[in-house]
């Protein structure tokens, strides 16, 4: 394929710029800012801060690669596109397969958060957060089986929403800010950052997600860039301010609370704050959830379309149109890992470290073929190659978990080719 590519044709309707912010604001700014803060303090203490920075600053090169791609291929594929584009159809499929398996962990593990926000303030022990978690899991495929459309005005209205609480919540707490919380610095040691940036991947995962919706946009040559700035703004400083003031805050029962988010409600707005923050891990857990099962719904039919999945899923692969077929495989996976999970008590990190270690790759085939579609020398093209050391650096901290990306690739090759031959030698 020639890497030249016609501008996108602009559409009298589709989701506009304010949705398209919206729907990136919802993708990044998730289930990371109510549950990252504590795991990430328990792994490296207030140096966990650093990791938050890096991540924050690796964000823009990535960003502004999938905005570039988004921009040029709008296509329901997203990342699997671009593969198939630059490399043929064994990547689309490796990567699309890859994007897939990390809905199933990630899901779960989101709702699962969103749940221990709910538990802290009503109380009820593991059934209240199942329940929790189901619920907004439910929540989500609804909303998704009445269109994207319907899905982008409804993300607009929760991110505004939601910013304002998250700044309510910071600024409200900074008074009770105390230095001596940022002593010792790093208590685990300053290798203890490689782990928590690799669990922090998780916050910033998201630019790659509505890859898979540009197609939907009313002209994504234009709104595809605009919206990936503003959400990169809104993302970072909110990610710093609440990391910084759940370490200044919290001090060392920072890494200790599962819902730090919590606390600082409770600092800000006294008795009723941990229901207000309840409130606020349901919505942006919704958000995100929102925005992750429509693109994997989309790519699920993508897939389907190009062959690498039955194509019964084909259908809904269409800009303006509803993959609903796709969308119930996906809300059913997402469902029976939610439910695995319970019973084998899984840990929440390690649910977040196997959705990460998907992402990661998937970013990697997709700056790969960012180097190979994009004009050379051309913005983008330079924002891919400072893509490909953070995304070097971000393989090396996911290490060991590297092999859930790795299992489904090899299951992805098998699959795939034994349905191409058997559709080969039944063709009449």
């Amino acid at each position: 394929m020639s890497s030249a590519a016609r501008p996108a044709p602009v559409r009298r309707t589709g989701l506009g710029p304010a949705q398209a912010t919206a729907l990136y604001v919802g993708a990044v700014l998730g289930t990371g800012v109510i549950g990252l803060p504590a795991l990430a303090a328990d792994a490296a203490g207030p140096a966990s801060l650093v990791a938050w920075l890096f991540l924050v600053v690796a964000s823009v090169p990535l960003a502004a690669t999938f905005a570039a791609l988004g921009a040029r291929y709008p296509d329901s594929g997203g990342v699997s596109t671009y593969a198939r584009r630059a490399f043929g159809d064994r990547a689309a499929d490796l990567v699309g397969w890859t994007f897939w398996a990390a809905i199933p962990p990630g899901a779960p593990a989101a709702a699962l958060f969103a749940g221990a926000y709910v538990e802290a303030a009503v109380g009820g022990g593991t059934r209240t957060v199942v329940l929790t978690g189901a619920a907004v899991l439910v929540a989500a495929f609804a909303v998704n089986w009445a269109g994207v459309r319907v899905a982008g005005w409804v993300q607009l209205a929760l991110a505004a929403t939601l910013v304002v609480f998250l700044l309510v919540a910071v600024l409200g707490s900074l008074d009770a800010a105390d230095p001596a919380g940022f002593v010792p610095f790093a208590p685990h040691g300053w290798t203890a950052i490689v782990p928590a940036a690799a669990l922090l991947v998780w916050s910033f995962v998201g630019w790659e997600a509505i890859t898979h919706l540009t197609g939907e946009f009313r002209d994504p040559g234009r709104d595809v860039p605009r919206a990936t700035a503003a959400a990169l703004v809104v993302v970072g400083v909110i990610y710093l301010a609440v990391a910084f003031a759940v370490v200044a805050v919290l001090g060392a029962r920072a890494g200790e609370d599962a819902a730090p988010l919590a606390e600082l409600f409770a600092v800000a707005l006294g008795a009723h704050g941990r229901a207000v923050a309840a409130v606020v891990a349901v919505l942006l857990t919704f958000g995100v959830l929102n925005a992750y099962v429509a693109g994997a719904a989309k790519l699920g039919a993508a897939l389907a379309r190009d062959g690498a999945l039955p194509a019964w899923l084909a259908r809904g692969s269409r800009a303006g149109e509803v993959p609903r077929r796709s969308l119930v495989v996906i809300t059913v996976a997402s469902g029976a890992m939610l439910a695995l999970s319970v019973t084998l008590e899984l840990d929440l990190a390690t649910l977040v470290r196997l959705a990460t270690a998907c992402f990661v790759v998937v970013y990697g085939v997709g700056v790969l073929a960012a180097l190979r579609l994009l004009p050379v020398r051309g913005a983008g093209w330079w924002a891919a190659v400072t893509s490909l050391v953070v995304v070097v650096a971000l393989l090396v901290a996911s290490g060991a978990y590297l092999a859930w990306p790795a299992a489904i690739a090899a299951s992805a090759w098998g699959v795939t080719v034994l349905a191409r031959r058997w559709r080969a030698a039944t063709a009449p």
